[in-house]
């Protein structure tokens, strides 16, 4: 056997090692990108400036890295102290998870209760993951805007200021008996920055409302009342931002609801519950504009 041919086996054969390390090195590393500290900066330039476009009262932006650990917080003048605790807790807790903390707060409110237990787990509304090219990079936790759903609002918003950013909506399930348990008191099922779901009663008649900024969808599940809307107001009062109250209507348009039926109220459109002989029921929907 000549000496070429000799050196021609191990030199295959190296070269099949060589090769067969490199895909085997490819197969259980992963490039990972990593949040800096500029762009945990911009996110929480980001949610700032929502916050001073919607008026918050104040808020705390905490911004966690992809193992949980802080980068950075600041905290608008006049927010309660205990809000960078909160908000830091509720940033982590959304990359543990990989879900908005609103998630778990619906969760909990549907019984399972054993999940408070664990440690560092804030399921407060206002924390949200940061994904980037699908890499959960972050999170940013908000707290003390002016209501949960706005300390999301916030949160979202700087979320989405890092190109390529963004939120995974989670389903949200509400339980019958919790359902039933909301009508029986009439009170809000689920409230967003985008829209609010109402589980809604009513065993009397009430006073004429304006929602200046939202549309109210109705859908009647039980009972009979009858709604009077349009016209004018008679005593008209502001009752809160964008809300308006008054005694009665003149020349409104006068409908006897039934179980079933369906009336949308633009924003802006006076409303009324004239006359409500028993209990009523029905869900209502508010779109936000």
């Amino acid at each position: 056997m000549s000496r070429r041919r000799r050196f021609l086996f191990p030199l295959g054969l190296v070269l099949i090692l060589l090769l067969f390390a490199r895909v085997s090195r490819g197969a259980t590393l992963a490039e990972r990108k990593s949040l800096t500290l500029d762009g945990a900066r911009a996110i929480v330039a980001a949610a700032q400036a929502e916050a001073r476009r919607l008026g918050a009262p104040g808020g705390v932006v905490a911004v966690v890295d992809a193992g949980g650990d802080l980068v950075a917080l600041e905290r608008l003048d006049g927010t309660f102290a205990a809000g960078a605790r909160v908000s830091v807790g509720k940033a982590k807790t959304a990359v543990a998870f990989r879900k908005p903390t609103r998630f778990f707060e619906d969760v909990i409110r549907n019984g399972r209760t054993a999940m408070v237990a664990l440690d560092e787990f804030t399921p407060l509304q206002g924390g949200v993951p940061i994904l980037v090219d699908g890499q959960v990079v972050g999170g940013v936790g908000v707290s003390g805007a002016a209501s949960a759903a706005q300390d999301e609002e916030l949160a979202l918003a700087g979320a989405k200021a890092l190109e390529g950013g963004s939120v995974p909506a989670p389903v949200t399930f509400l339980g019958k008996a919790w359902v039933d348990a909301a009508f029986a008191k009439g009170e809000p099922l689920l409230e967003t920055g985008d829209y609010k779901i109402h589980a809604s009663r009513r065993d009397k008649a009430g006073l004429v409302e304006i929602h200046e900024h939202e549309t109210d969808i109705i859908w009647v599940t039980a009972g009979t009342a009858r709604l009077v809307t349009g016209g004018s107001v008679v005593d008209a009062k502001p009752a809160g931002p964008g809300e308006i109250r008054g005694a009665a209507v003149e020349n409104g348009v006068a409908r006897d609801l039934v179980p079933g039926d369906v009336v949308v109220i633009p924003a802006g459109v006076p409303h009324w519950f004239e006359s409500v002989p028993g209990p009523f029921t029905y869900y209502v929907v508010k779109s936000v504009r």
